[in-house]
């Protein structure tokens, strides 16, 4: 028997789904995965976000015998996690610091006495003798721990406390782990398995394809003003999450948002925790909300329905980036990725790598961390496919990301490049001078600035050698020099300097292809109507009164319990009940989603909505 009283026989890992989920079937990959857990044996599973990892080690706790615990970074987030899985019919319950002493002893109590199916802890507590003498006292069903990548010590999201969690395996050798992580290259991988000693583990390895999301990155310009029209036009009343790189730019990128009539709200971590938790509660509950944030935010974030992703400042890695676009359509429905990107960009992160803490290994890694970001940038090809690429995987054009549906032009460069860096070298040769892009473009423009004219720039030869070009155009070419390689920047000014590789342009030994970007997408309308319907994308015309119903009942059931509104039920499973009317409980409880807990719960409710 499972630690669920329901009848169901040890191993029926698939009637778990049906009867408690509310799914007929596993996604490519979960049963594999659950069955290898469920047969008592380690597994470290790579599985992009959405791609149903929780179910791989909530289904063999469910079946195996014991309580299964989960070790879990995300303190602010076990409360809507404990809350989900009651809604199912599980028996859930969390240990962490923002608990009293009485709760505490409440949960301790039930893990003891057998009557929890799932524990949730956060790392730290497994250093506290406490806990694990707890541990030793109750069955244990196995070990997950979630966002495995925060092993990773020169990762995006690296947690001190997660470098104990290789004694997990010490203590109790006969208690199955499985490590799940969304985002992580071949060395990231190599990492985790080494750090949490899952040498022998069988690894699991799901596509990191996401064909639902569109990837766009565009050039920066005003890139709160493209953000609004972003969403003025695209996504009118959808939740997204905006990301900045410094707290002052949440602030304002907020501000402007809810002067302009977006819900938006801020979060960073110079904010109390307070204004912290009310801010995440509010979007995880409320419809249509922004949160602006820096990447402090998002790790775990459970909201199905994230119809966007906005970068306005360019993440440091693509494992990053990946990570927080992966925050949008968790549902599957269309959702879109765009990050505007810029020169000064590229400018402001290599100079926080070169002040960085960290041997010269690490900036090392920190610069090609970058770099692949670049590339990402300014490839022609499909974004997908160099997504894949970065994660040690194979792919086709996507058809969906921007670079598909209104291919950029390359062009050789190698003239402008050699205008460009001979500009660089006759500033620092003849004149013994260093400056940022601006000077140098208003050179090559033949530009009679008052800096230009002070400094006597005007009579170089290379002045006005450079008028086929328009400022934007120059600005990009800097931006891919650095890209390349080509160029570096040194100091607080952000000045140009050559790099070893600029002799072989400058030589005539090295080709620059470079990319420009469609002044307007193409087929701009028809994502922009894919973006903005997807709750409602394929639905019966007939359907969609319906389905706006069965949300508004959502939304004041959730309201009610005090709980997210995709723990009632997600978009997916409304829009399946609007679109097929069951007549009767035993036709709604055939729809995905609806498990025998929710049924019984909610389903004359949603009948009734129906028939409004």
């Amino acid at each position: 028997m499972t630690s669920l009283d329901n009848g169901l026989e040890a191993g029926d890992a698939l009637r778990v789904l049906d009867r408690v989920f509310g799914y007929k079937s596993f996604r490519e990959g979960q049963q594999e995965i659950i069955d290898h857990v469920v047969a008592g044996q380690d597994a470290l599973v790579l599985m992009p976000t959405g791609g149903g990892k929780s179910l791989c080690y909530q289904i063999p706790a469910l079946v195996r015998q014991g309580v299964g615990v989960v070790v879990s970074p995300l303190i602010a987030l076990m409360q809507d996690q404990v809350n989900a899985l009651t809604a199912l019919g599980v028996r859930a319950g969390f240990l962490n610091s923002t608990q009293d002493a009485d709760e505490r002893r409440e949960v301790e109590a039930a893990f003891l006495a057998g009557e929890l199916d799932l524990l949730y802890l956060a790392p730290e507590r497994l250093r506290v003798d406490a806990t694990l003498r707890l541990l030793d006292r109750g069955k244990i069903s196995l070990f997950a721990i979630d966002e495995a990548h925060c092993v990773a010590q020169w990762g995006h999201d690296f947690r001190p406390d997660y470098l104990a969690l290789s004694m997990l395996h010490e203590r109790w050798p006969d208690v199955p782990r499985i490590a799940l992580t969304a985002t992580a290259t071949p060395a990231t991988h190599a990492e985790i398995a080494a750090r949490l000693n899952l040498r022998d583990a069988r690894h699991f390895v799901a596509s990191f394809d996401r064909p639902n999301i569109q990837y766009r990155i565009v050039p920066k310009s005003e890139p709160r003003r493209q953000l609004l029209k972003l969403l003025r036009t695209e996504h009118a009343g959808d939740a997204g999450i905006v990301y900045c790189l410094s707290r002052a730019s949440v602030e304002k990128t907020a501000e402007f948002l809810v002067e302009n009539g977006i819900a938006a709200l801020p979060y960073h971590a110079g904010l109390d925790a307070r204004t912290r938790a009310a801010n995440q509660s509010r979007f995880l509950r409320e419809d249509g909300l922004v949160m602006v944030a820096t990447i402090a935010f998002g790790m775990g974030i459970d909201k199905p329905d994230v119809r966007f992703v906005a970068h306005l400042d360019l993440p440091k890695s693509v494992e990053g980036y990946y990570q927080e676009t992966g925050r949008a359509g968790r549902d599957g429905l269309p959702s879109t990725a765009w990050l505007a990107y810029g020169l000064q960009d590229v400018v402001q992160q290599r100079k926080m790598i070169d002040t960085s803490e960290g041997d010269d290994a690490h900036r090392r890694r920190l610069g090609a961390h970058l770099d692949a970001m670049l590339a990402l940038c300014e490839t022609v090809e499909c974004r997908g496919v160099r997504i894949l690429a970065y994660f040690g995987q194979e792919g086709s054009a996507c058809g969906n990301c921007d670079t598909c549906l209104s291919p950029p032009e390359s062009w050789d460069g190698t003239i402008a490049a050699q205008k460009l860096l001979s500009t660089v070298v006759r500033l620092m040769r003849e004149r013994r001078q260093k400056f940022g892009a601006g000077q140098i473009i208003d050179i090559l423009l033949g530009r009679q600035t008052p800096k230009v004219v002070q400094h006597g720039h005007d009579s170089l030869t290379v002045f006005g050698i450079g008028t086929e070009l328009s400022e934007a155009e120059w600005r990009g070419v800097v931006r891919q020099l650095l890209a390349q390689g080509l160029l570096s920047v040194e100091g607080d000014y952000g000045t140009l300097v050559l790099t070893d590789a600029s002799a072989e342009v400058l030589g005539r030994r090295r080709e620059v292809p470079m990319r420009r970007d469609p002044e307007r997408p193409a087929k701009a309308a028809k994502v922009a109507k894919a973006a903005r319907s997807a709750p409602t994308a394929d639905l019966p015309e007939e359907a969609v009164p319906a389905f706006e119903r069965l949300r508004a009942w959502r939304a004041a059931t959730a309201k009610e319990q005090g709980v997210p509104a995709y723990v009632i039920f997600h978009d997916a499973t409304l829009r399946e009940i609007a679109a097929g009317a069951p007549a009767s409980l035993e036709e709604l409880g055939k729809v995905s989603g609806v498990g025998e807990n929710k049924l019984a719960k909610y389903g004359q409710q949603v009948l009734e909505t129906l028939t409004a």
